[in-house]
C-alpha cells in the first residue's frame, strides 16, 4: 500500500507572469536539487567541525531519497553532504508523478521557461526530511543590481580611487591569501577587459578564476547588463584588495541556480573563499519559502565557516519594483545572516570626499526598508527600526551612476553604479581586515552595529518613491543603513584582542 504524501512546507509557487504556451514536455530530461534539513543542533556551530557528524547525520534520509528515486526512475546525480545536497535527473514525467505536480511552458519578455502553481508532495516520512526541492520550476530568479549611466557627462571614479577616499588601509599582502567569491547568475568577463583596467589603475590584475556551477558558465557578449555586473564586481573587489584571489561562480538565473551557487561558494573546499559579494537579487515577495529556507541554510554554514556575506540592496527604491503601493526590500539582502550594502551619491574633490548623500536619482535609487518575512535580529536591538521586522539595508557605498566607477566591458570604459557596486567594495575591505587575522571575520553583524563611528554617517537624503519610503537621518536608517565605511576605524573596530 502506497505511504500518505504530504505537501512539502514552504513549496507553494504562484502562477508565472508571461503567457501559457502548453504542457513541458514529457521526455524532457531535467536536474533538481533537493536540500535536506539542517539540525537544530548545528545552529551556530563550527561548520568545519561538524562536517563528518553532519555526514553521518543525514546518511539514513539520503538513503531514503535514494530508494524514493530509485521508485520514481530518477537517478542520483550528486551528493554532497555538506551542502546538504542531492541532485535528482529524470524526464518530466517521471518528476511530475515523484513530486506531485505539473510543469507548464511559459514565456515572460522574450524568455521561455518551465514553471508550476501550488505545493509539491512527497511521501510523508520524507517531506518532514527535505527543506527544498529546486529546479522543477526555472523561471528567471533575480535581476543584476547594476545601473549604467545614463548622463553623458558623468565621468566617475576608478574604483580604486573610490577605495582610497574611504580610506581602505593598506595591508601589508593588499588581501594575499584570502579568496573573494562573486556569485553571478549570468554574464561573463573577458581577461582582456580585466587586465586593460587594472592597467588604468595602476594595479596588478587579480587571479580570476570562474566556476561553473549547475550548467553556469563564463558567457561574456550574450547580456551587455549581466557583463556590466560581471565586469564591475571583479574591477571593484579587485581594486579594493588587489592581491586577493577572485573566484566568479557562475549559474542560471533560477532559484536553484542561485541557491547551488552560493552553497558551492560557502563549501568550496579549493579555492576557500573567506568573503561573497551578491550582486542579484528579488524582492522578498518572490520568493518561496523552501529557497529562501535554502539560501539562509547556506548562510548558517558561512557563518560557521568564517566567510562574511555582503549583497545589493536593490536599485528601486523603497518599492523595490514592486507595483502594489507598498514598500518591499530585497532578498537576499534582508536575510539577517547577510550584511545588506546601500548606495550613496558621492562627491569628492582633492582626493577628499566633499559631500555623500542617499543614492536618489533618475527614477532609481537605494534599495530600503523593513523585512515582512524576518524579525529584527538581535543585533538590531539597539537601533530605531520603523516598523516591525529585520531592518535593510546595513551598510552602504557610492552606487549612484553619476558619480560611479568608471569599468571595462567589452573594450569600452563604462561609468556604472548600482547597489551592486556597493557590496564587491565592502567584499574588498573584508578581503583586507581578514588578511590581518588569524582567523576570518565571518558574521559580522554585531560588531558593524557596535561600532557605529566606524563609519560616515549619511544623513541627508531619501528613497521615497510615489509618496512611500524612508529618509536619512542620524545613526541608522532605511536608506543607507549604518553609512559608508571608514576603512581605518573599521580595521581598528575588527582588530584580534589578545591577552
Amino acid at each position: 500500500m502506497p505511504s500518505a504524501r504530504h505537501n512539502l512546507s514552504g513549496s507553494e509557487r504562484r502562477s508565472p507572469a508571461g503567457r501559457t504556451i502548453g504542457p513541458a514536455d514529457p521526455n524532457e530530461q531535467i536536474d533538481v536539487s533537493i536540500y535536506l534539513k539542517d539540525s537544530p543542533a548545528e545552529a551556530g556551530a563550527d561548520r568545519a567541525a561538524c562536517r563528518d557528524a553532519r555526514a553521518q547525520r543525514l546518511q539514513p534520509a539520503m538513503q531514503e531519497l535514494a530508494d524514493f528515486a530509485k521508485a520514481h526512475n530518477l537517478t542520483i546525480k550528486e551528493q554532497d553532504p555538506g551542502r546538504r545536497l542531492v541532485k535528482l535527473s529524470g524526464t518530466v514525467a517521471d518528476l511530475q508523478k515523484a513530486f506531485g505536480t505539473e510543469l507548464k511552458c511559459y514565456e515572460h519578455q522574450g524568455r521561455q521557461f518551465r514553471g508550476r502553481t501550488g505545493h509539491l508532495s512527497l511521501p510523508a516520512t520524507l517531506a518532514d526530511k527535505i527543506e527544498a526541492v529546486l529546479g522543477l520550476d526555472n523561471r528567471p530568479a533575480a535581476t543584476p543590481k547594476v545601473v549604467f549611466s545614463r548622463n553623458a557627462a558623468a565621468a566617475g571614479y576608478f574604483p580604486n580611487a573610490v577605495a582610497k577616499l574611504y580610506g581602505f588601509p593598506a595591508t601589508p599582502g593588499l588581501g594575499k591569501g584570502q579568496c573573494i567569491a562573486l556569485i553571478e547568475l549570468g554574464g561573463g568577463f573577458k581577461k582582456a577587459d580585466t587586465n586593460t583596467a587594472f592597467h588604468v589603475m595602476n594595479l596588478p590584475p587579480p587571479h580570476v578564476v570562474a566556476v561553473g556551477v549547475s550548467g553556469g558558465t563564463n558567457t561574456p557578449g550574450e547580456d551587455q547588463g549581466a557583463d556590466g555586473e560581471v565586469a564591475l564586481d571583479i574591477q571593484v573587489s579587485g581594486a579594493a584588495a588587489p592581491h586577493a584571489k577572485i573566484a566568479v561562480y557562475f549559474a542560471p538565473n533560477t532559484d536553484q541556480g542561485f541557491v547551488d551557487a552560493i552553497t558551492k561558494a560557502v563549501h568550496d573546499t579549493k579555492n576557500k573563499p573567506s568573503v561573497i559579494s551578491i550582486s542579484w537579487g528579488a524582492p522578498e515577495s518572490d520568493w518561496t519559502d523552501q529557497a529562501i529556507a535554502a539560501m539562509n541554510g547556506a548562510f548558517a554554514d558561512a557563518a560557521g565557516f568564517g566567510v562574511s556575506v555582503f549583497a545589493a540592496s536593490g536599485d528601486r527604491l523603497a518599492s523595490d519594483g514592486v507595483n502594489d503601493g507598498k514598500p518591499h526590500v530585497d532578498f537576499p539582502a534582508s536575510s539577517p545572516g547577510v550584511v545588506g550594502c546601500g548606495g550613496t551619491r558621492l562627491s569628492a574633490g582633492a582626493g577628499r570626499i566633499a559631500d555623500e548623500l542617499v543614492w536618489n536619482s533618475n527614477g532609481a535609487g537605494t534599495g530600503g526598508g523593513v523585512s515582512t518575512r524576518f524579525s529584527a535580529p538581535d543585533y538590531q536591538s539597539g537601533v530605531s527600526l520603523p516598523a516591525s521586522g529585520r531592518g535593510v539595508p546595513d551598510v552602504a557605498a557610492d552606487a549612484d551612476p553619476n558619480t560611479g566607477y568608471r569599468i571595462v566591458v567589452a573594450g569600452s570604459v563604462e561609468t556604472i553604479g548600482g547597489t551592486s557596486a556597493a557590496a564587491p567594495l565592502w567584499a574588498g575591505l573584508f578581503a583586507l581586515l581578514n588578511e590581518t587575522r588569524s582567523k576570518p571575520i565571518g558574521a559580522p553583524h554585531a560588531t558593524l552595529y557596535a561600532h557605529p563611528a566606524a563609519f560616515r554617517d549619511v544623513t541627508d537624503g531619501d528613497n521615497v518613491e510615489n509618496g512611500y519610503g524612508y529618509s536619512a537621518g542620524p545613526g541608522w536608517d532605511a536608506c543607507t543603513g549604518l553609512g559608508s565605511p571608514d576603512g581605518a576605524a573599521l580595521m581598528k573596530a575588527f582588530e584580534e584582542k589578545t591577552g
